[in-house]
């Protein structure tokens, strides 16, 4: 049986942090693959303000190439409406008898927990793995396995500002992704 992480988000744009914590994850928690899988429509940011999904795929694409062990899964990508972890679970699970999944999620998620759609049902259907990061309270009453990650002070909003402000992304995100967000003139208003 297949051992695999399932990095759910809206990767907008993927950065050298979520590149970090996948890495570390698959080996702490000796998986056999990191699935990054991209929202639709992720139901915390219904207001619909981040890039189209094409843009976010193609991206998370090249952030990964060349990294074997790292995949992208388009499940959520091929439904309509919001894109639910305890659908998509099932739907994994359905396509993917023979392998065992392990959700991956940061500590502001681990917050969020209690409103997760099913989350009593859904802890039962998949383990969660916690990624600390300074500043978010890691406390839940949820079965959660949790991995320390060297910090890394990044996020996809910081970067946003970043390229919409003209100021340097160097290091924090992939120079694939660098190139492609500047031939597609991606965050600049």
């Amino acid at each position: 049986m297949k051992k695999i992480g399932v990095f759910g988000g809206t990767f907008d744009p993927p950065h050298n942090g979520h590149l970090l914590m996948a890495n570390e994850v698959l080996y702490k928690m000796e998986l056999d693959e990191i699935w990054f899988m991209p929202n639709q429509i992720p139901p915390h940011k219904l207001e619909n303000s981040f890039s189209l999904s094409r843009h976010r795929l193609e991206m998370l694409k090249l952030a990964i190439s060349g990294k074997e062990r790292f995949k992208v899964e388009t499940i959520e990508l091929e439904r309509e409406g919001p894109s639910y972890t305890f659908d998509t679970v099932r739907l994994l699970k359905k396509r993917y008898p023979d392998h065992h999944f392990y959700f991956i999620i940061g500590a502001d998620m681990i917050e969020y927990l209690p409103k997760w759609s099913h989350i009593d049902e859904l802890v039962k259907e998949i383990q969660f793995v916690g990624v600390k990061r300074p500043g978010f309270q890691v406390d839940t009453p949820y079965p959660l396995v949790y991995v320390d990650v060297p910090a890394f002070e990044v996020s996809s909003s910081l970067l946003r500002d970043r390229i919409k402000n003209r100021q340097p992304t160097d290091y924090l995100i992939p120079d694939e992704v660098k190139v492609y967000v500047k031939e597609n003139r991606l965050y600049e208003t």
